[in-house]
């Protein structure tokens, strides 16, 4: 495993409680960050998360939030700052999912996917600029979708699609509107990971991905020596190369 060396950093994983959020950060403490674990709704598993990450010996905080309203990610920075300080590391891992057809999706669930998954990825990257700028060092990883790069889209789960291709767009628009501050801006996107909820017949290399190599490719950007890496995006999905989903 990739093992940057991320000791005096503060990073900030949304959607953290459970899931890939939760490998992802425990990741980053392994590595020696401050976390903070956010959560929306799940406060019992978000404690359990930080018990586990303090076990590594960092310094630790539980957050919440709902990551589409700006005044809520204000205040959720707010409190990281005020108990660990700036964050150096975010990684913008909140996204609704909702695989069905898309005449079927009510017109809540339409935006709530929409606004997870873009919404909260600008808002929280924003608010995450004036620190990473003070400091002349930021790390933003972002969560894609494999064939978002491809503008595939499918009748199911047609929001999501959408709103991972604007992942990337945002992505790569930031890691050129930051180039000269120290900051970089990257996305890694798998296809199907281990706990995903809806499961294809056949998988590439005969497995899902693991939080292993979810944990890698994130790992992979926040090394000091990958500075000059922005706008990129990892598919994380054993070499998948769908005409169409």
């Amino acid at each position: 495993m990739i093992d940057p060396d991320l000791a005096g950093r503060t990073a900030l994983v949304t959607g953290s409680a459970k899931g890939v959020g939760r490998e992802l950060l425990l990741a980053l403490a392994d590595c020696g960050a401050s976390v903070a674990v956010h959560y929306n709704t799940s406060a019992d598993a978000a404690s359990e998360v930080a018990d586990r990450a303090r076990e590594h010996g960092v310094d630790v905080t539980t957050v919440q939030a709902d990551v589409t309203d700006p005044d809520a990610v204000d205040d959720l920075f707010s409190a990281v700052e005020n108990d660990l300080g700036s964050v150096d590391v975010l990684v913008n891992n909140v996204g609704a999912f909702a695989p069905i057809h898309w005449e079927e999706i009510d017109f809540e669930t339409w935006n709530r996917v929409l606004e997870t998954n873009l919404n909260g990825t600008y808002l929280c990257s924003k608010r995450a600029l004036d620190g990473m700028r003070a400091a002349e060092w930021g790390r933003i990883v972002n969560v894609g979708y494999a064939s978002a790069d491809r503008l595939l889209v499918s009748p199911q789960n047609f929001p999501y699609f959408v709103a991972k291709a604007g992942v990337l767009m945002f992505t790569r628009m930031l890691a050129a509107d930051t180039q000269d501050e120290g900051i970089t801006v990257n996305a890694v996107s798998p296809y199907v990971v281990e706990n995903s909820d809806v499961f294809p017949d056949s998988l590439p290399r005969g497995r899902s991905a693991s939080f292993e190599d979810m944990c890698q490719a994130m790992l992979f950007f926040l090394e000091d020596d990958s500075d000059y890496l922005s706008g990129q995006n990892v598919a994380v999905d054993g070499g998948w190369r769908p005409e169409r989903v």
